[in-house]
């Protein structure tokens, strides 16, 4: 029987209900790619290709400071391992940035006690004059009152902020202390001071090691000389200022940037059966400070995707949705590769089917959290499910901000995760020379593959999306 023509009202209904309908039907994982899951969480448990990916690169490679001396040969390295591990496509993405420069570093008290300082320079910070520089110290409990204070008692000298970081699972005092680092030295310079000390920004209450990172300078001509003091050496400042005598120091440092530089983001495709054009994406960055060998930060995390996608590449048939690898370019001097792949990524943020990077260390995996679109919570909750048994927890409160490169993918609408290790003791060896294969657990990093394989091959076995699309998660909370 031949069905009657539409009307123009119900065509119209049919548009706005029918369609809205299929658009907001809940996202779900077949059973099928549960079992499958499941069957990668058990095997990535007792698979040791990240912990042989980040051996080889920690001990092949070493340090890799952004544009330094291992720049191009840890991205040869990279290019090369994601082609051994059976990678569809493999290239690169050029990244410019400053190139900023370390040489030497000193540091000494000189009145009223001489003695040396263990001490590095920070990320963006300029050299001290020839000869170094030497000044009173003016020390400052926190940053908000180096913020309240006169500029007159400040001028000509160098502020010391002491705040001291405290061991906890989540390391949400890292927040304070990179805080201090990023924007003391700033509001130090614009009050005149001559030069910023700080505590490190590290956990390690005994190690005379101290921990380098980022300043937030972007300006050569507006920079002051800035360093951090290991914790014993901190300790040692503040108990010669308590004696309550003027304390000189002395600075010299051989830093501070000298160019530009173009690096690269290496990406490997395991390219969808489907939906080759929707990602999934994970990854790692692949520059580190140069003090160590980069191992906890961040060559596991380049190894934890490498290892959960070869997981994925060695089932019989490749996922409906391609799996991205992206081994970011300087992440450590201001998410350079991160911003770089997500401005050139922008247009596409709604082929992007969820994501979430490792830059946390080596330790387990304990809690999921997740910006989705309400319809995709329940195939959230089935990747849950698959999680829990090895120790992770779902916070279905908290929002996911995709890991540090991958933040600004998700800002651009990216749905994302955030996969949170346990920080307990990450930040002992943090930015130092400590950060060195020895503090990795192959057991514990297996986990973490685990982790990685579970949710990359869920997703992209979903039945549906996970919201990604321009702007929408601009107001989700994630501080990613």
């Amino acid at each position: 029987m031949r069905r009657p023509a539409l009307t123009l009202l119900a065509a119209s209904l049919m548009l706005v209900y029918g369609f809205a309908g299929a658009t907001d039907a809940p996202t779900t994982i077949p059973a099928a790619a549960v079992q499958t899951a499941e069957q990668l969480r058990d095997k990535a448990l007792h698979d040791d290709t990240a912990y042989t990916t980040v051996e080889a690169l920690t001990t092949e490679i070493g340090s890799r400071l952004a544009g330094g001396v291992n720049d191009q040969r840890a991205r040869e390295w990279a290019i090369a391992r994601f082609k051994a591990l059976g990678f569809d496509k493999v290239y690169t993405e050029p990244v410019t940035y400053p190139l900023w420069v370390r040489r030497s570093e000193h540091g000494a008290i000189v009145a009223p006690f001489p003695q040396p300082l263990t001490l590095t320079a920070l990320g963006y910070s300029p050299g001290t004059p020839k000869g170094g520089l030497t000044a009173e110290v003016m020390p400052f409990a926190s940053l908000d009152a180096l913020k309240a204070a006169d500029p007159a008692t400040v001028k000509g000298k160098i502020v010391y902020i002491g705040f001291r970081m405290h061991r906890t699972k989540d390391g949400r005092d890292y927040d304070l202390g990179s805080g201090i680092r990023m924007q003391g030295p700033v509001v130090a310079m614009g009050k005149g001071a001559a030069g910023f000390l700080l505590r490190s920004a590290g956990t390690d209450a005994s190690s005379r090691t101290p921990h380098t990172g980022l300043t937030g300078f972007t300006d050569p001509a507006k920079s002051i000389p800035a360093a951090a003091l290991s914790n014993p050496d901190a300790d040692q400042l503040e108990r010669v200022l308590a004696y309550g005598k003027p304390v000189t120091v002395k600075l010299d440092l051989d830093c501070g940037i000298e160019g530009q530089y173009t690096g690269y983001n290496v990406i490997g495709d395991l390219v969808g059966r489907k939906y080759p054009d929707q990602v999934v994406a994970i990854g790692g960055h692949l520059d580190s400070w140069d003090p160590g060998t980069g191992a906890i930060d961040d060559g596991a995390g380049v190894a934890i995707a490498l290892g959960a996608a070869k997981l994925i590449h060695d089932l019989p048939q490749r996922p409906d949705r391609t799996v991205r690898v992206i081994a970011f370019a300087n992440e450590e001097m201001g998410l350079w590769g991160g911003r770089a792949y997500a401005d050139k990524h922008a247009a596409a943020v709604g082929s992007f089917q969820l994501g979430s990077e490792s830059d946390l260390g080596a330790a387990p995996v304990w809690q999921m959290s997740a910006s989705v679109k309400p319809q995709a919570r329940g195939a959230i909750e089935q990747i849950a499910k698959v999680l829990q048994p090895i120790g992770v927890a779902y916070d279905a409160k908290q929002p996911g901000g995709g890991g540090s490169d991958l933040s600004q993918m998700h800002r651009k609408g990216m749905a994302a995760l955030t996969l949170a290790q346990d920080a307990t003791y990450y930040f002992d060896w943090h930015h130092t020379a400590n950060d060195t294969l020895d503090k990795i657990d192959p057991k514990q990093l297996a986990q973490n593959v685990a982790v990685y394989a579970v949710f990359s091959y869920m997703a992209a076995q979903a039945d549906g999306d996970f919201g990604s699309a321009p702007g929408a998660f601009a107001h989700d909370g994630a501080e990613e």
